[in-house]
């Protein structure tokens, strides 16, 4: 071979090397300009097997390092109800906690991006100092899908201030049955309303483009994030409203009554689906090839990926991981594509690795699974900006978000009962007044007026449980902000995150009006004090999910004491705080005026404002008033249809001059 041969040749080995490696350094998924289905298909050919289960695993904060997320390839993290960086974390150390993990996603082989997941369910609850609005069930009653779109904004606003865009929101149960735990996590009894409160999503999400195909999921910008529709399919019909248990329906009535807000969801370009822990007629939801693969990706043609709850795969057997080969097969078969592990996430790994390998489940079916996680991820715009945005940092409680959640206290109020008779309403209150009494354990707890699933999975009562405020001792007679307070063993400044009803109450009346508080006044006491009148603020401890579940429905006995000895001695509202209805038949002939406020969460002063006349009420029951728990479950339509308050019931109020 001529010397000029050889140069040729050396040419042409260095020309090939060359481009090779450049071929190598461009990666057709890393292009943005490219559209989201090479990218996945790119990104797909490229990857193990060990890579596409990595994707699958959503593993909760407390075992996540940035090694776990490198060495195991996770694609996703949550943190569960009060999983947190670490009490009264601020946005900038969730953010940098968010990053920490991210980073060592970003160091595997192929780079791909985590996604951050948390239960924002009524405002971005789980965080310190987040603005709280009022749960689903309030929500449901203000009949304003408008208003529920703002929210979802601001949630996600406040969401992205902390570094996460992936929250497990909206709820989208039709409770049938107020029994259930769960029940203030649905809008409502009827699936009409349930469906047109599904335009939270575009609050979210962003507003899906009018050309987009059914069942894409879409997310609008850096300052929204990936929602997820929760918990397909029935939570909210079990039997007796027992939580995860069987819900007995046929399938005209799961399509009808359950599934309409699914449809809604996909059309306005979800990006998840939560399957639930209950059955449906015996088989596990969890389990359900038919529901999850044929009828939510088929028929619906849901592109997004399905998430399982919370260690689903787990008690899909009794006892609880009885047989996990089993699980892990049959949930993976049945259609989940993301498994909220959250601990065991080796064994996981480890089992479905197996199962693949021995050809139980194919490789069709994992493919499946991160195509459409991927797709969420490419959606998200990840690729392109993995790492959290620190100019959202000062959305977290903000004041335009405060004062949308106090617009929605104003609407979510219903009025159930106003005097004797039209002519002579109790409401609205007179602001200028000798002497009133505010009584009631509700009266000034925020973590009572805001619920579970706030701050903590289960909730708590007090005033540091959102601001972080330590309670003042006191055992005599106090004059604070113009409210005297009588016997009161905790006293919490009014310098808090969030507004309690009583300071709604103090700061809406005028400055000449002494206001008495007592928690819990004896009767000779307010026999013999010669006040104006009485607002009486009760309700249901916190609670979430299964701790929730109540067959009685009754008000705390303290509750009922209170509401008695108030009312039985001076003209007098009650203000219900609860996340459903309560038995309040037998009390109605001493209560003056009856107002259901569900649970509204930390802006307090919205209910004041209506109480007080700034605002009317408007609100309207989103779900059927039992006179008796042995009437349950009793529906809006159901033959023998005999309420105290019915469906769509509440009485309205026209506002009065500021000044008056």
């Amino acid at each position: 071979m001529g010397k000029t041969s050889v140069l040729l040749v050396g040419f042409l080995f260095s020309f090939l090397v060359a481009t090779v490696q450049a071929g190598d350094k461009y990666k057709k998924y890393n292009d943005p300009s490219l559209p989201i289905n090479k990218r996945i298909r790119d990104l797909m050919r490229r990857m193990s097997l060990d890579e596409k289960i990595g994707q699958m695993v959503q593993i909760d904060r407390k075992v996540a390092t940035p090694e776990v997320m490198r060495d195991y390839k996770i694609g996703s993290i949550l943190s569960g109800g009060g999983s947190v960086p670490h009490l009264q974390a601020t946005p900038q150390e969730w953010l940098n906690m968010v990053n920490g993990f991210q980073n060592g996603s970003l160091s595997t082989r192929l780079g791909i991006p985590m996604i951050y997941g948390i239960d924002a369910v009524h405002g971005h609850n789980n965080v310190y100092k987040a603005t709280i609005f009022p749960h689903n069930i309030g929500l449901g009653a203000t009949r304003d899908p408008e208003l529920v779109k703002r929210i979802g904004s601001a949630t996600a606003r406040e969401v992205r201030a902390t570094g996460i865009n992936y929250v497990f929101a909206p709820c989208i149960a039709v409770c049938r049955d107020p029994r259930w735990g769960r029940c203030f996590e649905s809008y409502s009894e009827d699936p009409d309303i349930v469906k047109e409160m599904t335009e939270i999503i575009n609050g979210l999400q962003g507003e899906i483009p009018k050309d987009s195909r059914k069942g894409v999921p879409y997310v609008g910008g850096k300052d929204k994030v990936v929602a997820c529709a929760k918990h397909f399919v029935g939570d909210g019909g079990t039997t007796r409203g027992i939580n995860e248990n069987n819900t007995v329906i046929d399938k005209h009535g799961l399509l009808s009554i359950h599934m309409p807000g699914y449809n809604a969801a996909i059309i306005k370009g979800v990006g998840t689906v939560m399957v639930s822990y209950s059955s449906w007629n015996g088989v596990k939801m969890h389990a359900n090839h038919d529901l999850v693969t044929n009828f939510l990706k088929g028929a619906l043609r849901f592109r997004g990926f399905v998430i399982s709850d919370w260690q689903a795969i787990d008690r899909m057997t009794y006892p609880v991981h009885a047989n996990y080969t089993y699980s892990v097969l049959t949930g993976v078969q049945a259609g989940l594509d993301m498994i909220m592990v959250p601990y065991n996430y080796t064994e996981f790994i480890d089992t479905l690795t197996g199962l693949v390998k021995s050809k139980f489940i194919p490789m069709s079916r994992i493919d499946d699974a991160v195509r459409r996680i991927l797709r969420v991820k490419f959606e998200l715009g990840l690729f392109e900006n993995p790492l959290s945005d620190e100019s959202f940092i000062d959305q977290l409680g903000h004041q335009a978000h405060r004062d949308l959640a106090r617009e929605a206290v104003r609407k979510s109020l219903v009025l159930l009962k106003n005097g004797e008779n039209a002519d002579e309403p109790m409401l609205p209150l007179p602001k200028k007044s000798s002497k009133i009494l505010v009584a009631g354990s509700h009266a000034d707890d925020l973590g009572n007026q805001c619920g579970g699933w706030t701050i903590n999975w289960q909730g708590g009562s007090g005033n540091n449980l959102t601001s972080g405020n330590k309670p003042l001792l006191s055992l005599k007679n106090i004059a604070f902000n113009k409210v005297t307070i009588i016997r009161l063993h905790i006293l919490t400044p009014f310098k808090s995150t969030g507004t309690t009803i009583l300071k709604g109450i103090a700061e809406a009346v005028d400055p000449s009006t002494e206001i008495v508080f007592e928690e819990n006044p004896e009767f000779d006491y307010v026999k013999s004090n010669n006040f104006s009148y009485g607002i009486v603020v009760v309700g249901e401890p916190p609670y979430a999910e299964t701790n929730g579940d109540n067959l009685n429905l009754t008000i705390p006995l303290q509750g009922q004491y209170t509401l008695y000895n108030v009312c039985a001695n001076i003209k007098c509202v009650v203000v219900l705080i609860s996340g459903r209805p309560l038995v309040i038949m037998p009390h109605l002939e001493q209560v003056d005026a009856l107002v259901a406020a569900w649970l509204p969460g930390t802006e307090g002063q919205g209910v004041a404002d209506v109480l007080f006349g700034d605002y009317g009420f408007s609100g309207k029951l989103p779900r059927t008033w039992f006179k008796t728990a042995e009437q349950l479950p009793m529906n809006v339509g159901d033959l023998n249809y005999d309420p105290l308050y019915p469906f769509g019931y509440g009485l309205t109020t026209q506002p009065l001059n500021a000044t008056s």
